[in-house]
């Protein structure tokens, strides 16, 4: 399950994808995707920190994406914010962590299933990029109005 403050962080990411050339507020980040301001100055920051955003102070200053949005994938997203997306550790790639009941990780059937769900999800987190899901609203809020 994914926390709150990665969900926020994708909400924002949406929301500035929406127009890659531009410099947002915090402030108005926050009204548009309904996130408690102190909590998004957070995870803007973190996001900065990471290579995703950038900031310029002073007037006409704000966040910014520093890369395209086709560039961005929700694989890196939830893993800054959630860290493994395995639901064991033995099955994680950047999170490795031996299970303690586990008395041999070579054959243990258990492990192979979840790497095996682990690598079909992580293919499909890195397929939907920002520019994806941008599209992908568009069409759904398209299809709605109809």
């Amino acid at each position: 399950m994914l926390s709150k403050k990665c969900k926020y962080a994708i909400h924002a990411l949406v929301y500035m994808a929406k127009e890659p050339n531009e410099k947002f507020l915090i402030k108005d980040i926050a009204v548009a995707c309904h996130i408690p301001k102190k909590f998004l100055e957070a995870i803007l920051l973190e996001l900065k920190r990471s290579g995703i955003l950038g900031s310029k102070q002073g007037k006409n200053g704000g966040y910014f994406l520093r890369r395209k949005p086709k560039e961005v994938n929700l694989a890196e997203v939830v893993r800054l914010f959630d860290g493994a997306i395995a639901a064991i550790p033995c099955a994680t790639y950047k999170y490795y962590e031996p299970c303690d009941e586990c008395e041999d990780e070579e054959t243990c059937a258990i492990r192979f299933a979840f790497l095996e769900v682990r690598n079909a999800t992580v293919e499909m987190l890195k397929k939907d990029t920002l520019d994806k899901l941008v599209k992908r609203e568009v069409k759904l809020t398209a299809e709605k109005m109809r």
